[in-house]
């Protein structure tokens, strides 16, 4: 009889384009990556100055989240945005997604909202799935049955690029 294996292992196992070595991680494939205005805008940048395109546009989806602001607009019609800087990432991801096809929950959405929340009230994060973000919340997504990382912005690039993710299997630890 085989050896069981944890969900976590039957997840990971799914998604091995080449296993890891003791030199190297292994490659993942990622079903879902989750996109927002803070860790995206040097990503884009990167895979734009080496001439790259967005992999697979339609297994990412991107909400305006971190730097929007919370309350209504002025009477001069202007959303009052903390800073400039964070005005400057939200128009920022606009463009970026308007560029790669990438799909976008912007200001008119009714889908746009905390991209850990609405990415399982939307369907897109499913049991069995791998799933990324730039941000260290993404590992909430395990809670429904999906392999979840938070990643950095150079890893954003790299998945927009390949739509893969270089990672080392975390060792699991008998309850």
């Amino acid at each position: 009889m085989p050896d069981p294996k944890t969900l976590f292992d039957k997840v990971w196992d799914a998604h091995v384009v080449r296993p890891e070595t003791a030199d190297t991680p292994g490659v993942l494939y990622i079903d879902l990556h989750l996109v927002h205005e803070v860790t995206s805008p040097q990503a884009f940048s990167e895979i734009e100055a080496r001439g790259l395109k967005v992999r697979r546009p339609d297994r990412t989806y991107a909400t305006l989240d971190h730097s929007t602001p919370t309350l209504p607009a002025g009477l001069n019609g202007l959303k009052p945005y903390v800073t400039p800087q964070a005005e400057a990432q939200v128009h920022t991801l606009e463009r970026n997604c308007a560029a790669h096809g990438v799909p976008l929950a912007g200001w008119g959405s009714e889908d746009r909202g905390v991209v850990h929340v609405m990415g399982p009230e939307l369907g897109l994060t499913q049991p069995g799935m791998t799933v990324v973000c730039g941000d260290s919340h993404t590992a909430t997504h395990g809670a429904f049955g999906a392999l979840a990382f938070g990643i950095g912005t150079s890893e954003v690039g790299h998945v927009l690029a390949t739509q893969c993710l270089l990672q080392r299997k975390a060792k699991a630890m008998r309850v």
